[in-house]
Parts: C-alpha cells; sequence; structure tokens
C-alpha cells in the first residue's frame, strides 16, 4: 500500500498540513520541523505526488532552455552539452526539471516558446545565445515572463537579467598577447554577426589593434556558423590572399579545430606558418595537437549562475534585473610563438 501524508505526520508527530507545509517548503516552518519530516519521509519512502502540488500552485516546477538554433545542430558544438551541465545541476539541486528547446528553426524555436509559455509547461526560461531584434527576448519581455540570457542583451540590457563574461576585454587581452609576440597581420574569426557574443570579441580585438596602432583589415575579418566546417572555410578564404594573416584570433575552439585541420591540407603548420588562439577552453582545446592557446570561459559556471538567477526570479517575482559576470582566464598553450 502507498505510504500517505498521513503516516508521514503520524511518524513526525505533526499535523498533514504540516507536512504539505514542508513539500511545499514553506518558510512558516521552522527548520526543526522540517528536519523532522523530512526525515520521516526518507525512512518510509514517501515521495510526494508533484503533478498534484504544481497544479494546486500552478508550477511546472521546470526551466525552459533555447538553443540559438536547433538542437540537433547547436549539440554538435562542446559548449552546449557543457552549460547545460552546469544548468542540470541546480536544477537538479532545487528539483526543477529541463524542458530543452528542439525546434529545427528560428520559427518553430518561437512557437515551442509559445507553447512553453501559454501551456504553462516551465515557470522560466534559460537563453542560451543573445543577438540582435530576437523575437523570443522580445516576447519574454512582453509576456513578462521571467527568463534569463547567457550572453550579454542586444538592448534593455539593465532590465533583463544576465549571465555572462568580459567578451569585450577577453578578446583584446586575446589579441594584445599576438601583438606582443610580434605579429601584426591577425585575422579574426567570429560567429555570425547578429550574435552579440561575436560583436562584443570582435570589438575588443579590433580595440588591441588600435592600441597597437595596427590598421584593422577587412579581409581578414571573417564571420560563419560556430562549427568546425567553418574553420576549413576561413582558412580557403584567408589563405587565397595575397598576404595572409600570420595570426588568428577565433571566437570558439571547434573553429579553431577546424582551422588546424584544415591548415594541414594546404601544408601548413601551426604555430609555425600561423599561430592560432580562440575561445571557451573545451576539452578537446587541450588534446588537439598543437594545444591551443585559448580563454576559459567557464562554461559550467556560466550554466550553474544562469540558472541560480532564474530560480531566484521565481521564487522571488519583483527580484530586481542582475548582471553577473563570470571570470575569465587565458589559457597559454602552444599554438603562438613569437615572430
Amino acid at each position: 500500500m502507498a505510504v500517505t501524508i498521513k503516516d508521514v505526520a503520524k511518524k513526525a508527530n505533526v499535523a498533514p498540513s504540516t507536512v504539505s507545509r514542508v513539500i511545499s517548503d514553506s518558510p512558516r516552518i521552522s527548520v526543526s520541523t522540517k528536519k523532522r519530516v523530512r526525515k520521516a519521509m526518507i525512512e518510509l519512502g514517501y515521495h510526494p505526488n508533484v503533478n498534484a502540488r504544481n497544479l494546486a500552485v500552478r508550477s511546472s516546477q521546470a526551466i525552459g532552455v533555447i538553443m540559438p538554433s536547433s538542437a540537433e545542430t547547436a549539440l554538435q558544438n562542446p559548449f552546449f552539452p557543457e552549460v547545460l551541465r552546469g544548468i542540470g545541476s541546480m536544477a537538479h539541486e532545487t528539483e526543477y526539471s529541463l524542458y530543452v528547446s528542439t525546434g529545427g528553426d528560428d520559427v518553430q524555436s518561437f512557437e515551442e516558446v509559445k507553447r512553453m509559455v501559454y501551456g504553462n509547461r516551465v515557470d522560466g526560461i534559460i537563453m542560451l545565445y543573445s543577438r540582435k531584434n530576437d523575437p523570443i527576448m522580445n516576447f519574454l519581455i512582453k509576456e513578462k515572463f521571467p527568463f534569463v540570457v547567457v550572453g550579454k542583451p542586444y538592448e534593455n540590457e539593465s532590465q533583463i537579467t544576465y549571465v555572462d563574461n568580459d567578451n569585450v576585454q577577453a578578446s583584446k587581452e586575446l589579441t594584445g598577447h599576438l601583438i606582443e609576440f610580434g605579429h601584426q597581420n591577425i585575422a579574426f574569426l567570429g560567429g555570425t554577426t547578429d550574435l552579440v557574443v561575436t560583436m562584443d570579441r570582435l570589438e575588443g580585438y579590433k580595440h588591441a589593434l588600435e592600441a597597437a596602432n595596427i590598421p584593422i583589415k577587412d579581409d581578414f575579418i571573417i564571420h560563419d556558423e560556430f562549427l568546425r566546417s567553418s574553420g576549413r572555410k576561413a582558412v580557403e578564404q584567408l589563405f587565397s590572399l595575397s598576404k595572409p594573416p600570420t595570426a588568428m584570433v577565433i571566437t570558439d575552439d571547434l573553429m579553431g579545430l577546424g582551422v588546424i585541420n584544415m591548415l594541414e591540407e594546404f601544408g601548413l603548420d601551426c604555430p609555425e606558418d600561423i599561430s592560432i588562439t580562440s575561445f571557451n577552453n573545451l576539452y578537446l582545446a587541450e588534446i588537439t595537437r598543437p594545444p591551443l592557446t585559448t580563454v576559459d570561459i567557464q562554461i559550467y559556471k556560466l550554466g550553474i549562475q544562469s540558472a541560480k538567477c532564474l530560480i531566484e526570479l521565481l521564487k522571488t517575482k519583483d527580484e530586481p534585473a542582475k548582471r553577473v559576470i563570470v571570470p575569465y582566464a587565458i589559457k597559454y598553450r602552444s599554438s603562438t610563438r613569437k615572430l
């Protein structure tokens, strides 16, 4: 026979209503009583009826996670499984489940978000990207639906809670490292131009060149998807120039791996012929040959902090918007050399 609230109440020597309040984590119940009731629940093997409880409090006890593109494409980049691992860790700790969007394109993703919101499928949403004029972000703002962004919002920055790194400074520092090594012909390979992270890292790259009085060359700036194939295409483009670069700032490790593989096909060597720097510090960046000099943006921590911010927002509806900046660190490895 299934264990009931009454059984738990009897064992903990409290009223059934007290057990219900402990399950909903009511602040009206003392810590000692909560401990006693939860101990009784564990000893009896009692599991609350989450669906019934959520229906009563109009909560799904779920968090929606929105990818920048279809889940199938996004998950090719190890950044997303790692940030999801961080979100999942905090969600598990606070007894939330995850609802990850699987939309095939922007239109499908938007429709899926509307189903999440209007169907009460999630209590709040974490967006794993920030781009210009994004219809999903605009919709969430209009509906006053709780959400957090991993990345700096393009606009309404003071009104939106977000978790990010200082990407401008990180890119400036990374480019400065190449300049200190004597490089002046430095290319930039970034994601698509509508992504705020691309804009910030491009801005930092330009700041570093300007500070060193190095001309900014449009031919040296390329934008594409955060995929390995993009790195291959970039090498073809850059090394068809009459004067190719001697170094590159790449805004994603997966692109960096594509660049290194393509260099081999061109009969070029990293770092002898070209120095490579990158972002994210994926596990692959350390084991590739040569190991990549890259910015460790603490992806797992970005995930944890975004989930933590959203849960705080869900618990305190009038929680003010906040900005959480996760520190970065450049991991200097052997993909760069002094000229």
